[in-house]
């Protein structure tokens, strides 16, 4: 498979492009702004960014650690963050009904 933007060969499965970093496929992106449950490190805030602009999640997390020394509002802005966007709703999934469930006839 080739990736649409750059051009260059990658692997048939791959959900982003390991030389520019776009989503491949039709995957729809999220549209509201959430903190991940599945990529937290701490609270889930820069993978949610990276996400819902859908960029990779090393590249915020490496800008946010940047302004974090540099600039020192990074700090408050994740905790800010933290407080204010909801999280990711939780998908439980659904156990098989009872009526598919066949009783076991020991031998």
């Amino acid at each position: 498979m080739y990736c649409n933007y750059c051009g260059k060969a990658i692997q048939d499965d791959a959900n982003l492009c390991a030389y520019c970093g776009r989503r491949m496929g039709a995957v729809a992106g999220r549209r509201k702004l959430m903190r991940s449950r599945a990529e937290r490190k701490i609270a889930g805030v820069c993978a949610g960014f990276a996400e819902y602009f859908d960029l990779d999640v090393t590249v915020v997390r490496v800008v946010w650690l940047i302004v974090a020394l540099f600039g020192g509002g990074g700090i408050l802005a994740y905790i800010i963050a933290w407080i204010v966007m909801p999280e990711e709703p939780e998908y439980v999934p659904v156990a098989p009904s009872a009526t598919n469930v066949q009783p076991y006839q020991g031998s």
